[in-house]
């Protein structure tokens, strides 16, 4: 089943946020698709927000994973496959360790690792419409 959701604006990110997490349902692992720009390192920031995570929430372009801590002391992982030149390489940072783990995972890029995905995920596509307007597709996997 997919899920379609409008953002006009960057104000609406708030509430889009919050509808994505309660659809999302028991699902932890969160994939995001879109071209460059299109504002997945934004959503997964205001996602964050809404989870209540303390710590600053940047894109881990470099450092590939990023762990940031909620006030309930859970671990969200944050991760950018954009720069990596192989699966081998996500494999060995342990990611299906992060996938399995329980707790929620972000991932930019998942192109880049197909094989290395669980069977079950949250699958959100960021197309932009134009401007500051964006349709964002939901669709669970698993």
């Amino acid at each position: 089943m997919t899920t379609e959701l409008f953002c006009e604006d960057i104000s609406r990110l708030p509430e889009i946020a919050s509808q994505i997490i309660g659809l999302a349902g028991k699902n932890k692992v969160w994939i995001f698709e879109g071209e460059l720009g299109t504002g997945k390192t934004t959503l997964i920031k205001e996602i964050c927000e809404q989870l209540e995570v303390v710590d600053n929430v940047n894109s881990p372009t470099f450092s590939i994973v990023n762990e940031y801590e909620n006030t309930e002391g859970e671990t969200i992982y944050h991760f950018d496959f954009y720069r990596i030149k192989s699966e081998s390489e996500a494999a060995d940072i342990g990611v299906d360790e992060y996938f399995y783990s329980g707790n929620y995972c972000f991932v930019e890029w998942p192109s880049k690792i197909p094989s290395l995905l669980p069977e079950e995920y949250l699958k959100i596509t960021l197309i932009l419409v134009s401007g500051n307007q964006r349709k964002i597709l939901l669709e669970t996997y698993g």
